[in-house]
């Protein structure tokens, strides 16, 4: 039998779904890749309201490509919403994030009796090592080494989604990235739900897994999504030791306004973070810092907005990810007094505007400077295109470099959302 897995969401889900398709290999089942399968698994988020609707619309395209096929919901969304996911969506199995990896023996069970399957248990202390594995569809390998969150802010669902913190041992880590170097990848990505607490169950800090993947030998290291508060000093002093480390840093802000801050339960204010961004630019000179801001909080006022706002131009971020406040049910935060829609979205409209005069103006300090690229798959026979170790996407013209190459660079101009550079 043939199966699909639909992925949504964060690149945690992605190496989860990875796991899911060797455990269905492993089983006896075939991927079907582009075509129509027997078994359609959509791995769900639970964000936001939108990625909730998509998880609905792609069951219901399954369903349409190919009608007497199993579906699976699995996921954050029935993690979350266990009643809702059960009786609302119309798949014929609903698993959580606990049994991710026996979905084949649940979809075996499913097969001889062909009773609707509703199965989500609690989230342990325990990391499950077999629920996920390196990502090696991308050029860069995407390493789970992180589950879970403690914080509890106002607006969001991952607590009840995700359960605690939990980390991967050291020894798993450089056991995968030494896969993963085998297999021909340049760069590695440590993710995690909320990465910077990696270790806080088994007595280590962040820092401790890098040095592990740093044994594999991988060229390139990069950290995704970075909680501000989790990065002290001593850690980004032990950061700059790390051989590879790639000067970018996602360092999540949420809002620039301490009032809103403490509306969200965030754990620093705006001197916090602006004391983490100087140290981390003090460490690594040529760094990029990149961010997410939620526009529209409940109770945000004009001149919180602008708050944000001012202070994002201060930072000098990179990039920001934009996105409007998505209200949970079961969060704090839907209890507040929530933004009209009108006003957020002109919010929206105007924090963008300001986010690509900020990109514009870091690009525009690029031009000139030297980097390694790691030459992506092709997108066009024009031009080979990757990311340097600052995440700056460049485009290079009139030579066909394999995928997977780190070449060195030279950045030349800034077009819309993209550089070019010529190979030195």
């Amino acid at each position: 039998m043939t199966y699909k897995v639909i992925t949504l969401g964060c690149k945690l889900n992605y190496c989860e779904s990875a796991a899911i398709e060797k455990s269905f290999d492993e089983n006896g089942y075939t991927n079907a890749g582009d075509g129509k399968a027997d078994i359609y698994i959509v791995n769900s988020c639970a964000v936001t309201s939108t990625a909730v609707t998509k998880a609905r619309h792609m069951l219901s395209k399954c369903k349409r490509e190919s009608p007497n096929c199993v579906t699976v919901l699995c996921g954050c969304f029935p993690q979350s919403y266990p009643e809702e996911a059960g009786l609302k969506f119309g798949a014929d199995i609903v698993t959580g994030n606990a049994d991710k990896s026996k979905l084949p023996a649940l979809v075996a069970e499913y097969m001889e009796n062909r009773i609707k399957t509703v199965k989500i248990k609690p989230l342990t202390r325990e990391y499950d090592v077999e629920s996920a594995v390196p990502d090696e569809d991308r050029t860069r390998a995407f390493l789970k080494i992180e589950d879970g969150c403690d914080r509890f802010c106002s607006y969001c669902i991952i607590p009840t989604a995700r359960g605690r913190v939990r980390s991967l041992p050291l020894e798993k880590i450089t056991e995968q990235a030494a896969q993963c170097v085998a297999d021909g990848h340049h760069e590695i990505v440590l993710t995690g739900i909320n990465l910077g607490c990696y270790g806080q169950d088994l007595g280590l800090r962040l820092s401790d897994a890098l040095k592990a993947v740093e044994k594999s030998g991988v060229e390139r290291i990069r950290l995704s999504s970075l909680e501000p508060e989790m990065i002290t000093d001593d850690e980004i002093a032990k950061f700059s030791e790390v051989k590879g480390l790639c000067p970018h840093f996602h360092l999540s802000l949420q809002s620039g306004s301490d009032t809103v801050l403490k509306r969200m339960n965030r754990k620093y204010d705006a001197k916090q973070y602006k004391h983490v961004v100087e140290g981390l630019r003090k460490a690594f000179p040529t760094c990029a810092i990149t961010t997410d801001i939620i526009v529209g909080f409940p109770g945000e006022t004009d001149e919180e907005f602008i708050q944000s706002v001012d202070f994002a131009r201060e930072i000098g971020f990179a990039k920001i990810h934009v996105f409007p406040y998505s209200m949970r049910k079961g969060t704090v935060a839907a209890e507040m007094e929530q933004v009209h829609p009108s006003i957020k979205s002109e919010r929206v409209q105007l924090l963008t505007a300001a986010a690509k005069e900020l990109e514009l103006a870091f690009y525009e300090t690029q031009i000139g400077t030297e980097h390694t690229l790691l030459v992506e798959k092709p997108q066009s026979r024009e031009y080979s295109h990757g990311f340097t170790e600052s995440y700056i996407p460049v485009r290079i013209y009139g030579v066909d470099l394999p995928r997977h190459t780190l070449v060195d660079i030279k950045i030349t101009e800034y077009r819309d959302g993209y550089c070019i550079g010529v190979v030195i």
